[in-house]
């Protein structure tokens, strides 16, 4: 029978995987409560929360959403980082538990319904971030625009420097200089 305690657990789970895009599955056998809270406040830092759970009431949150992608992922000590920056919060992940390598070991995540493994998880950090690739698709998509316009203006700019030039002809020729 499920208690009181177990229900409200699941019900903040529910809530962490609608607000997360992203969540990545870690090992933490072997840590300390201290080292615990330093991975947190590390990511904290970077707006993504990591919470140690119960594989079965993760499973039971996860079912109606990502369960088929998270399941495979929950075995042993599991410790799931929810963020919103796909490429910024495996980063940070990884970042977070380099000092504790030996101990925490990254099995896997999700990316909004699809599981990846733990390679997946380390490409995924060496992309830039949201906003960078934002920018840089901006970038490419205004310096067309921009090169357009210079074509565009090119003939009338011409057109300027041409009769700028018959001007100082006509006044070179003229008598009265």
């Amino acid at each position: 029978m499920p208690t009181e305690a177990k229900r409200e657990t699941v019900a903040e789970l529910r809530e962490e995987l609608a607000k997360a895009r992203t969540m990545i599955v870690s090992e933490y056998r072997g840590l300390t409560v201290k080292e615990l809270a330093e991975i947190r406040r590390a990511l904290r830092k970077q707006d993504v929360s990591y919470r140690i759970v119960k594989n079965r009431l993760m499973r039971i949150a996860a079912e109606d959403t990502v369960g088929e992608a998270l399941s495979p992922l929950l075995t042993g000590p599991t410790a799931i980082a929810f963020g919103t920056d796909e490429a910024g919060t495996a980063k940070a992940v990884l970042d977070a538990t380099r000092p504790y390598n030996r101990v925490v070991r990254i099995t896997g995540g999700v990316l909004g319904d699809r599981g990846i493994d733990a390679d997946g998880v380390t490409r995924l950090a060496a992309l830039p971030s949201r906003d960078v690739l934002l920018a840089k698709l901006a970038g490419g998509m205004q310096a067309p625009v921009g090169t357009l316009a210079g074509l565009f203006a090119a003939p009338l700019r011409n057109l300027g420097y041409a009769l700028a030039q018959v001007a100082e002809q006509k006044r070179a020729q003229s008598p009265d200089a």
